[in-house]
């Protein structure tokens, strides 16, 4: 019974975040957001409850409460300084994205987004408090008081612009919300139950609500200025502790790193992040949005700091050693030479490029360089791991093996000596495995109509239109051009972060993701 509960909690978690996505501003959304705020805890102490890893917090009634009620208490202050000053909410979500606090339990570690989690239950709480206040639209009844005239703030929350009836626009919540309930249904039968629904309260549950937080904020210039900051800055502290890292020849946490340096000729840094890629990662995407801003900067104070912040974050990433950081980042530079120059021309270099690239694996290594083996060692066992998971896909090709099951079916069905798995690497490859043909078509459904969203409105910045340009001529507010630059980030990051994905996965489970589909389609409604 214990179960079947577990399993209709999940559907209903699931159901409650496609309703933040899709259903428009109201008491209806606010609801929606708040119940799966309520059914992602339930639901995680349900399933752990006899689990060791909470073994401390079940036998210590008092500590549970105090961790709730700080939990509580935190969400509450959030959510009256975001009422106060709703400029604060955005900039606290993206301050928030790389933050994993390593928790230690029954000895495991988990790495939980917890600032960012305490950030979304603030925010749900203030837009529900918000929408629960408001006068129901409608007639006034007779001696009542008219209501008060709403003002458009000038950064922050505001009513949403009425997305168009069709396009773009309108199809990537859909897609977006038919993601979350299809990740939701498939937890039922999945070979590892409980990974699936942690799936579904760490990540896909929370993060739609980050999305329908966002899919409200209209983004004008100075709030725009104003992440960039955020993000500049954290880029730039993260880079100083790596860089102590390097020279201390010290890490901070991850065992399997520390050791990982103790064989190897070179030194890998992860910062604060548990992962050198995550880190990797992180920096890539941050040149990719430095890059997009100082290609369309006009002022010298700007195009210092720009280049400033772009040099740092290099010195950063070389030391993550991390390959796929690199080609994510000339993936996302490649966007933005295509969109400020030529997309002819940038298209035959990355061709140039990559026939290179071809030739220089064939004569380094030679004909040996290519046997599975050798393929495998190169790339750290991943090539076994993608390999294994086709070997998965092939034996249940139309649904899989179920959400989060990838690990589990993996040790069970394919032969393999190593049996620490998480994922493929290769994040098609773990959505084929573990969703079947269903999961992968709305996997590719949902990164065409992402791309389709945002390449739409990137026209005015690559035709030249800076911000300066844009306000001087009367576009403000989340124009098109007064926004063209940060349009042109946006795609430019996403393709980034979904060519990173390609080689170390984590999709549906960076946060960064579910930002950047909201910022698509607020740019796009803002239209």
């Amino acid at each position: 019974m214990s179960d079947i509960l577990a399993g209709l909690g999940v559907v209903a978690a699931a159901l409650a975040a496609a309703a933040a996505i899709l259903l428009p501003s109201g008491r209806p959304r606010s609801l929606a957001m708040l119940l799966a705020l309520l059914l992602v805890p339930a639901l995680i102490l349900g399933d752990q409850w006899h689990s060791h890893q909470i073994a401390d917090l079940r036998d210590d009634p008092a500590r549970l409460v105090l961790l709730g009620t700080g939990a509580v208490a935190a969400s509450v202050t959030l959510a009256y300084a975001f009422s106060r000053w709703s400029l604060v909410l955005p900039l606290a979500i993206v301050a928030a994205l790389p933050f994993r606090v390593p928790l230690h339990a029954g000895g495991d570690t988990a790495n939980l987004l917890v600032p960012l989690y305490l950030v979304i239950a603030g925010g749900v709480l203030a837009l529900a408090i918000e929408d629960l206040r408001s006068r129901p639209a409608g007639p006034v009844a007779a001696g009542d008081p008219p209501p008060p005239p709403v003002a458009e703030a000038s950064s922050g929350v505001v009513p949403p612009a009425t997305p168009p009836a069709g396009g773009a626009s309108a199809w990537l919540p859909r897609v977006l919300a038919a993601v979350v309930v299809l990740y939701g249904l498939q937890v039922l039968y999945s070979e590892d139950f409980s990974k699936g629904l942690l799936n579904v309260c760490f990540f896909f549950v929370p993060f739609s609500l980050v999305y329908g937080l966002l899919r409200d904020v209209r983004w004008n210039q100075e709030l725009l200025a104003l992440v960039l900051w955020v993000v500049g800055l954290e880029a730039v502290a993260f880079v100083a502790v790596g860089t102590v890292e390097h020279f201390a020849r010290e890490l901070f946490w991850n065992d399997q790193v520390i050791r990982s340096n103790e064989f190897h000729t070179y030194f890998r840094v992860n910062s604060v992040f548990w992962d050198p890629n995550i880190y990797g990662r992180y920096l890539a995407l941050v040149a990719v949005v430095a890059m997009s801003a100082l290609l369309w900067a006009r002022e010298r104070r700007s195009l210092a700091l720009l280049t400033a912040l772009i040099a740092i974050v290099w010195i950063g990433l070389f030391p993550t050693y991390s390959q796929s950081s690199f080609v994510a980042l000339l993936a996302g530079l490649a966007v933005l030479a295509a969109l400020k120059w030529s997309l002819k021309w940038t298209l035959a270099a990355v061709g140039g490029f990559a026939v290179l690239g071809i030739l220089v694996v064939l004569l380094a290594g030679g004909t040996s360089k290519l046997s599975p083996d050798r393929i495998n060692v190169d790339t750290s066992g991943r090539a076994n791991l993608v390999s294994g998971g086709v070997h998965l896909f092939a034996q249940r090709p139309l649904y899989g093996y179920g959400a989060g099951s990838f690990p589990k079916a993996y040790r069970q069905h394919v032969r393999t000596r190593k049996t620490p798995v998480a994922v493929s690497h290769t994040e098609p490859v773990t959505i084929a495995a573990e969703q079947g043909v269903v999961g992968l078509v709305l996997y590719v459904a949902l990164v065409l109509t992402a791309l389709w969203t945002m390449a739409s409105r990137a026209g005015g910045a690559a035709g030249g239109t800076t911000p300066e340009e844009a306000l001087a001529t009367g576009g403000g507010g989340g124009s098109p051009a007064a926004t063209g630059p940060a349009r042109v980030a946006v795609l430019a990051t996403f393709v980034a972060l979904s060519i990173h994905t390609m080689a170390y996965a984590g999709f549906y489970e960076d946060p960064i993701t579910w930002v950047l589909l909201a910022l698509g389609a607020s740019f796009a409604a803002a239209s």
